[in-house]
């Protein structure tokens, strides 16, 4: 087992600690329930068995409620790592290469169409223009005021991306196809 699969994620994190919440509503439910019907426990078939279950009962919800503290604050954690890692991430494919830059945004699927839509488009480059038709995709200035429009070729990707995710995840907008 690789050491990136025994790390704890969100997913497993948030699981184990709604799991341990409701049991700690459960060992509550019963812990009341005992002190309501208090005349259940005095009884004298019960008289030795019911204060131990008890004690039992409120030892485990104290227990129970540590765990789920422990758990809220591994997750804590956690999401402030990986809210740190997306920061570096950005802050780092701000100053990419273009190449870089789309694969990023469009991700592995679309990655290979978008670098071909930009290369037939602008030669890969940022500061491309042609009338009012700017960038690495050459977007009118009303896809720009829609989309956002950047320096970077992060930033234009972007744009681009979030054009071709309102068009259906197709190059209709664009002269070029992949």
């Amino acid at each position: 087992m690789s050491a990136a699969a025994a790390q704890p994620t969100v997913q497993t994190l948030g699981g184990k600690r709604e799991h341990r919440v409701e049991a700690l509503r459960q060992e509550r439910q019963v812990t009341r329930s005992a002190a309501r019907h208090d005349w259940h426990v005095h009884g004298r078939r019960l008289a030795s068995a019911a204060p131990r279950q008890l004690v039992l009962h409120r030892s485990s919800t104290r227990a129970t409620a540590r765990l789920a503290i422990v758990v809220s604050m591994k997750l804590r954690r956690l999401h402030a790592r990986e809210s740190h890692r997306a920061t570096r991430r950005a802050v780092a494919l701000r100053s990419a290469p273009p190449r870089k830059a789309i694969c990023a945004v469009f991700g592995a699927r679309h990655c290979r169409d978008a670098i071909a839509v930009a290369h037939c488009e602008s030669r890969l480059t940022t500061t491309a223009r042609n009338g009012q038709y700017l960038g690495l995709f050459q977007m009118g200035s009303t896809a720009r005021r829609t989309y956002g429009h950047g320096t970077s070729p992060y930033a234009q990707a972007k744009a681009a991306h979030a054009y071709f995710v309102a068009s259906g995840r197709d190059w209709s907008p664009w002269s070029c196809k992949p």
